[in-house]
């Protein structure tokens, strides 16, 4: 019997997947929590076989959820299961030592197969999602680059971008510079759009 936990955040997505993966003969769910730092605790306490967790929680995220339930009980396999089909978050999840990764609008027997391979040792992406991470472009920006860019992304002014980065305005401004100049931008707001087309910024 494979012993499953699933995390997911959202009371009418995790209601449909246990019933779903309730109607396979071989699975069972074990534990289930709407919180990302609910998973390690359910996990010790009922040992799944797979764990299928939501990146987007409260509390943690999944991946931060993800590489701690690695960390405690490697032998749990673990299954990310999102609708936050972008290349840079598959290559998040693959850093993560995750061993399975599917988006959401997946048919329902492919959960179900899912599952069993992971459960079963193997590693399942889904394909269209592989491809696209290896054909992706790799993001020219620095951490702190990307750091300022997202922040300007959701409004911030000068300011308040260097009071949440403890940077000067200067600063930022040369980091702003930066980006427009390396993603070959007209504008701050180009190179926004830029980096949201190319799958760098949420």
């Amino acid at each position: 019997m494979i012993r499953i936990l699933l995390a997911e955040d959202m009371h009418l997505i995790r209601g449909a997947l246990v019933a779903l993966l309730g109607l396979e003969p071989d699975m069972e769910v074990v534990a289930e929590v709407a919180r990302g730092d609910a998973v390690v605790p359910a996990a010790l306490a009922h040992r799944p076989t797979v764990a299928v967790l939501d990146i987007e929680m409260p509390g943690v995220d999944g991946l931060t959820a993800a590489r701690s339930l690695g960390a405690v009980l490697p032998e749990c396999r673990i299954l990310i299961l999102t609708v936050l089909g972008r290349p840079e978050v598959l290559r998040s999840a693959l850093a993560a030592q995750v061993n399975g990764f599917m988006l959401k609008d997946a048919p329902p027997d492919r959960l179900a197969d899912a599952v069993r391979r992971v459960a079963a040792g193997e590693h399942v992406i889904d394909p269209n999602l592989a491809a696209a991470a290896l054909l992706a472009k790799q993001s020219p920006l620095t951490g702190r680059e990307m750091d300022v860019l997202r922040l300007a992304a959701e409004g911030g002014e000068l300011a308040d971008i260097a009071r949440e980065l403890h940077l000067s305005q200067g600063t930022v401004r040369n980091y702003l510079g930066a980006v427009v100049t390396k993603l070959d931008a007209r504008t701050r707001l180009d190179a926004v759009r830029i980096a949201r087309e190319q799958g760098w910024l949420a």
